[in-house]
């Protein structure tokens, strides 16, 4: 009798996802803006069908964070749930910046029983022969293989960084053994700057390796993950794109398509791809046991000339871009889509962060603890998906680097730096205090009114570092 009751209070008080974990597939792109998709803002001239019925199937994220305004440190917290600003340096040019024995969310899961697959861009560095050079005739480690995934296939970083070659596992599929030469816009019909349109830099390049079929390259792969999955152990796909950073190759199909150039044509192949996914998920019978999230790492590169250009604001109602700690630098569309378990057309304010997905992937799989100080930044948002409409207890603070803290409606930026690629070169920034919740555009800077609140966010700031 006393096994019997034992047994039934197992049952009783085990979570029912651990039972039948769902299948997770994230997809990252790159440098896409929180006003670019129509969930985000209505008037965006880019047409996004596919992203748009993921929103109206789940939950729509208004005030969610990546972990830098960056590639680098943004990719970092996403895997680690840690805040970059721990890290002392991101030298990924010469080393692996997350160690063996550091939890990701893929290390994770796949100790809960998960297949573990990534593809696309890398951007967390390897071991390398020197800075910069790679031994093409060793196996590559410190790379996706060695934190936690089954599989790779993909790029070491952006697709405007040479070298450019494919990787499988740890293996290049072909060595970088031609030369390419650089390429921009500059002057072209749409006459971007030098870092827009079809930028890329001279380097070395491998004999299969063209920029314009990268990302259907990796819609592809991605694709074949799903469509060869067994099914015997639940499956989470990381499906990095380099899109729509630079540069902007948009194929023959969008070309022309939307009404913000080059740019906007790109966002509407990223679109196309999140479609190639969810449908193949639904060809092998997947969709309804799968939890789908779509952001992206960083704000874009598009500057005030572009919005009056082409009427098209890609950062929406927030201020700065790529590279800034003002919000358009991290502020992200965030999307989580999850037939039968996430309420379908719900958006939710609640604050959550990049930091936070590996919290919330090891609540999904079932699994109850993390080993303590291994991710400690991150908090669950599970409780948030399941039930957008409650009240949750707020996030604890968000450093978005070592100078720039946000808690609650409060944000502190204690830096008198640059702003991002779009600030004034001649201006020397103050010390800015913003209440996000009265000013989302960042417009009313409070901290010479407010100095005794600027101090003890010094204070919270330097107390989340110290631990």
């Amino acid at each position: 009798m006393k096994k019997l009751i034992i047994t039934l209070c197992a049952l009783l008080f085990t979570p029912a996802l651990s039972v039948a974990a769902p299948n997770i597939v994230l997809i990252l792109a790159d440098d896409m803006g929180y006003g670019d998709l129509k969930a985000y803002n209505p008037k965006s001239k880019i047409p996004t069908p596919h992203l748009d019925r993921m929103a109206a199937g789940g939950v729509v994220f208004s005030d969610a964070h990546s972990g830098g305004s960056t590639c680098v440190p943004s990719r970092y917290s996403l895997l680690t749930g840690r805040f970059a600003a721990r890290r002392d340096r991101l030298n990924w040019r010469s080393e692996p910046l997350i160690g063996r024995d550091q939890l990701t969310f893929a290390s994770v899961l796949r100790d809960q029983g998960y297949h573990t697959a990534m593809v696309g861009k890398w951007h967390q560095g390897f071991t390398m022969k020197s800075p910069g050079a790679f031994d093409y005739q060793r196996p590559l480690t410190g790379g996706p293989m060695d934190c936690g995934f089954d599989s790779f296939f993909g790029m070491h970083a952006s697709l405007d960084i040479q070298p450019y070659f494919y990787i499988r596992d740890r293996t290049p599929v072909m060595p970088p053994t031609e030369k390419v030469k650089d390429s921009d816009s500059v002057g072209g019909k749409e006459n971007w700057n030098k870092i827009q349109g079809a930028f890329w830099r001279s380097g070395d390049v491998a004999p299969d390796f063209k920029h314009a079929e990268v990302t259907p390259r990796f819609a592809a792969e991605a694709v074949k993950v799903i469509q060869s999955h067994d099914g015997n152990k639940p499956l989470l796909l990381y499906l990095a794109l380099p899109s729509p950073h630079t540069p902007w190759l948009p194929t023959r199909e969008f070309i022309g398509k939307s009404g913000a150039g080059m740019y906007g044509d790109f966002v509407m192949q990223v679109d196309a791809v999140v479609g190639q996914v969810l449908g193949s998920l639904k060809q092998a019978g997947m969709i309804n046991n799968t939890l789908v999230l779509f952001s992206s790492d960083n704000g874009p590169v598009w500057y005030a000339k572009d919005t009056e250009r082409f009427g098209h604001r890609a950062v929406g109602p927030l201020r700065g871009i790529k590279g800034s700690v003002w919000e358009g630098g991290h502020r992200m569309p965030f999307i989580a889509h999850w037939p039968d378990r996430v309420p379908a057309g719900t958006t939710s304010d609640h604050t959550i962060a990049f930091a936070d997905v590996l919290a919330t992937f090891t609540d999904v799989s079932g699994k109850q603890k993390l080993p303590q100080g291994k991710a400690k930044d991150g908090v669950s948002f599970l409780p948030v998906l399941l039930h957008p409409g409650r009240k949750h207890n707020p996030r604890p603070p968000i450093l978005h680097s070592g100078e720039v803290i946000r808690d609650g409606e409060w944000k502190l930026i204690a830096t008198k730096g640059s702003r991002g690629f779009d600030a004034d070169r001649k201006v020397k920034y103050g010390i800015a205090l913003y209440n996000l919740k009265n000013d989302l555009s960042e417009k009313n800077n409070l901290a010479d009114k407010m100095p005794e609140k600027v101090e003890k966010l010094r204070v919270k700031m330097q107390r989340i570092l110290n631990n």
